[in-house]
């Protein structure tokens, strides 16, 4: 009976500390761990919610680096078009110069060449006025016989 006394005062004695361990003791073990859980959840909601703030900004940014790439290759474009517009404009008007600068080259060579050619034909007339006035010997006034000179002129 001894041991039976014993092995029953000894559950009570356990009993007691069970019910002492779970009314005082658990709690003060379970608060912190509780509050560590929720800790560790906030955590990993938080880490969560990052990444996918990360994703979003992610998705943001190739957006805008490709609306840039876009945008970017519309520039070139439109300034390779301006380009080219500069240039036939420029072609164009290097054109029109060149065929007014030959217009007024023809112009310049054809007055120079009436020039010339008036020129020529007052210096034959004089030279035919001296030869005939050797040939009668005596000098023909060119003042008197300036319309024989105009004479001579044209028909040369």
């Amino acid at each position: 009976m001894n041991i039976n006394l014993t092995l029953i005062i000894q559950m009570v004695v356990f009993a007691i500390l069970i019910w002492f361990t779970m009314r005082f003791v658990w709690p003060m073990i379970l608060g912190p761990l509780e509050t560590r859980s929720r800790k560790i959840a906030q955590g990993l909601a938080a880490a969560e919610k990052g990444e996918e703030e990360l994703a979003k900004a992610r998705d943001r940014a190739e957006a805008i680096i490709r609306e840039a790439r876009e945008r970017a290759n519309q520039i070139i474009d439109q300034a390779q078009h301006r380009a080219n517009d500069l240039v036939e404009q420029a072609k164009g008007t290097a054109n029109v110069e060149g065929q007014r600068l030959v217009a007024a080259a023809h112009q310049e060579i054809e007055l120079e060449a009436s020039r010339a050619r008036e020129t020529l034909r007052r210096e034959v007339a004089q030279i035919a006025v001296r030869a005939a006035s050797k040939l009668l010997e005596r000098e023909i006034d060119p003042r008197a016989h300036a319309e024989l000179i105009d004479k001579l002129a044209t028909q040369i």
